[in-house]
Parts: structure tokens; C-alpha cells; sequence
């Protein structure tokens, strides 16, 4: 089969999610939408994705006039997987579904035993912390008495994690990701340990005065099997992978890294690469500072304010795109700002796919059931076999 397309551009703005996916209550996040309530903070300026067709796929508020000539194929996402999680969600779109979520421990923090394993192995240092905590708060409450005892900060968040902080200078990143892959090693020694991710968390300052680096990184689960990423490398398909995408695939299937830095650093790594005259290429990107800046820390405005920097960045990453490239965007689960608690929220996921050779009418694809839709675009451009945790739209993308 001829490709299509040389280069697919995936982004996936981690955690934007557009409201009920008829499965909210299930999950305690009945009325969460995360866009239409960080639009009514009546910040957003979105002219570049209104021109693509959000508008027509959910409420924007302030932004509700329709625009039946958008330029986009736009459609609403129902995740299958059993979980709201950024692994979750991203396993689906490359073609695994969870079925049963990782473990999380909000409520009482990791069990004995657990922090016992993970003392030993961190060199003898005792654990501090050990809750459900904001990694700033928990920081600024405990980073001194880390530095001056000679103590590491172990919490978890509203998410299958266990994360590890540590000084760069006084800890050093060595060990501290010495830290993780032990811990990583424990804690998929038992199921009922196993968390979705073990994340290094490093900061520097003093004196009270702590700020987290963009040295994280994140010791996810291996995949349980192949995923589209490892077909596309079988077939000799550079797979490019931006921002946290390394991390939650724990590398497999991945050709070329650019590690995590800010959302706009990542859209000018992809704008970077959409200026050059290449082909063959899969470019996945994850924005992760919706998530982790906005979405967990409830900061409604700044979340507004990051999508309106987002709209500017992906009006030159089209602008720089050839006539035979494809841009899809969707999210991996919700994060509302306005909702109570800092956990994500279950919710239906936007889907945007675009190329600038579009000449079809009929661009809404309505709703969509699981996120391995996007993965079927993929699969069907580069000419794979199709994975089941989504839909088959590709001959509609005319």
C-alpha cells in the first residue's frame, strides 16, 4: 500500500479532557470538563484550534459560535481502559488496554513492609513523607530536613505513582536514579506494590527556598507486549519520541529522544522537526505541564494561560508542516482545575487530525470509542495490522 503520509505529528496534551464520557460517575467525576471550565475563567484564546473545529466537538465558553468550515477532522474520545492515568491512556493509543488499574495508595500511604524494601535499598536513608501529597508542598515542608539528616522524601500523588525526591547536589542525581530503578524493581516484585510509575524527582535551592528540575525522570511499567511503536521500527519508520513519551514507554520502540522541558520547549522540538525535509518519520509528543503545573496544582488561569501558548506554537507547527503530513492531537485523560481534590478526572478526550492536502467536506467523525483510533491512523498510513483498543477512521480523512 502507498503511504499517504511521510511524517505523523501525534500530540497529546496531557490531561485536556472535554467532559462526560458517560463514564464519570463510575469513576466519582461526574460534571469534570476540564476545557469549558478553565474557559470560563474567560481567559482562553484559541484561534488556531477554533479554526481547526474544537468548537464543534464540545462547549468552549465565550467561544461558542459554530464554524461548520473548520479545517480539521474532529471527534470525541471514550477511552476503554479501566483507569484515568497518563500510562493508561497512552498504552491505549499504541494498542494495549488496561482492564485492571494499577495500585494507588492515597489513602494511607505505601504499607510497611514496602518502605522497609525501599530503605534498604536506598542506601540506608530513612524515608520521610510516606502520603498523598502536592510534590512542591511536601517539598517545601520537608527538603530541609532531608538536606540536614541525610533523609530521602518518598509520596504519592492521585495517580498509580511513588515518588522519590532528592537534592542534586546533596543527594545527586546517581543516586537518586539509582533510587528509582530499585524501587522500580521492588515494587514489581508484587502486585500489590506494583504502581504504574516510579518517578525521580530532583530539585535544587536551600534554605526553604526549592525548585524541581526538568532532570525528572519516570520508571513506568514495561509494556506488556509489543505496541505500534515497535511495528513501526520493524517496518523502518524513525519513531521520535518528545517529552515524557521515553519515560512511559520505558524506551521500547523508540529510535530518537528528546527528553522533558516545558510544553513550549516540546512544540519547538516539533516545530523544529516539521521544518526539515525528512520522511518516514513518527513524531509523538507529550505536554505534560497541563497536568502537572495546572491541572493537579487546581490553578484554573494558568491552565487557560497554557493553552493559549499551545494555540500560538501549533500555528507554526502547521505553518512549518509539508502538504504530506499529519497532525493529530487528542489527551490521555482529564485534569479539571475547577474540580475539588488534585486527581485527574474521567472524560471524554478530544480528537483533532489534520493535513494541509485535506480537500474532504464531512470532517465530524462524532464519537469514538478508544483511544487506539489515533494508533489506526498510524497503523493504517505506514500499512501495520490494526490494534483493538480503538476504531478504524482512516479512509474518512480524505
Amino acid at each position: 500500500m502507498k503511504k499517504k503520509f511521510k511524517r505523523i505529528f501525534m500530540i497529546v496534551t496531557d490531561s485536556l479532557g472535554i467532559g462526560d464520557d458517560g463514564r464519570q460517575e463510575e469513576f466519582s467525576d461526574s460534571g469534570a470538563d476540564t476545557l469549558f471550565h478553565v474557559s470560563q475563567s474567560g481567559l482562553l484564546e484559541i484561534p488556531t484550534w477554533k479554526k481547526l473545529g474544537i468548537t464543534e466537538i464540545t462547549k468552549v465558553f465565550n467561544h461558542n459560535q459554530k464554524n461548520k468550515d473548520h479545517i480539521a477532522y474532529m471527534g470525541r474520545i471514550i477511552e476503554k481502559s479501566n483507569a484515568k492515568d497518563t500510562l493508561a491512556g497512552h498504552w491505549e493509543m499504541m494498542g494495549i488496554e488496561t482492564q485492571v488499574p494499577n495500585p494507588q495508595f492515597i489513602e494511607n500511604g505505601f504499607p510497611a513492609e514496602l518502605i522497609e524494601k525501599l530503605e534498604k535499598a536506598f542506601d540506608g536513608r530513612k524515608i520521610i513523607g510516606n502520603r498523598n501529597a502536592s510534590g512542591t508542598v511536601i517539598l517545601s515542608e520537608l527538603g530541609d530536613q532531608e538536606i540536614k539528616n541525610g533523609h530521602i522524601i518518598v509520596y504519592t500523588s492521585p495517580d498509580s505513582t511513588l515518588q522519590i525526591c532528592g537534592h542534586e547536589k546533596y543527594t545527586g542525581l546517581d543516586n537518586l536514579y539509582r533510587y528509582a530503578k530499585a524501587a522500580r524493581e521492588i515494587c514489581s516484585s508484587r502486585p500489590e506494590w506494583n504502581v504504574a510509575r516510579i518517578i525521580a524527582r530532583p530539585y535544587v535551592g536551600e534554605n526553604g527556598e526549592f525548585t524541581r528540575t526538568f532532570n525528572r525522570h519516570d520508571y513506568a511499567n514495561k509494556p506488556p507486549k509489543d505496541t505500534i511503536l515497535n511495528k513501526l521500527q520493524e517496518k523502518g519508520i524513525k519513531t521520535i519520541a518528545v517529552g515524557k513519551i521515553n519515560d512511559i514507554f520505558v524506551g521500547q520502540g523508540i529510535d530518537k529522544v528528546f527528553p522533558p522541558a516545558s510544553d513550549n520547549e516540546n512544540m519547538d522540538v516539533a516545530i523544529e522537526l516539521a521544518s526539515q525535509k525528512t520522511e518516514n518519520e513518527f513524531i509523538f509528543v507529550n505536554l505534560v505541564e497541563f497536568d502537572s503545573h495546572y491541572g493537579h496544582r487546581r490553578n484554573l488561569e494558568g491552565y487557560a494561560h497554557n493553552i493559549n501558548s499551545f494555540d500560538i506554537k501549533l500555528a507554526k507547527l502547521i505553518n512549518a508542516m509539508n502538504e504530506d503530513d499529519l497532525l493529530i492531537m487528542t489527551s490521555d485523560h482529564g485534569n479539571d482545575p475547577s474540580f475539588p481534590g488534585s486527581n485527574h478526572t474521567r472524560e471524554a478526550l478530544p480528537l483533532t487530525i489534520y493535513s494541509k492536502s485535506f480537500t474532504g467536506k464531512n470532517r465530524n467523525l462524532g464519537i469514538l470509542k478508544g483511544l487506539g483510533t489515533t494508533g489506526n491512523i498510524i497503523a493504517r498510513n505506514f500499512d501495520l495490522d490494526l490494534i483493538d483498543t480503538g476504531e478504524d477512521i482512516f479512509d474518512k480523512l480524505i
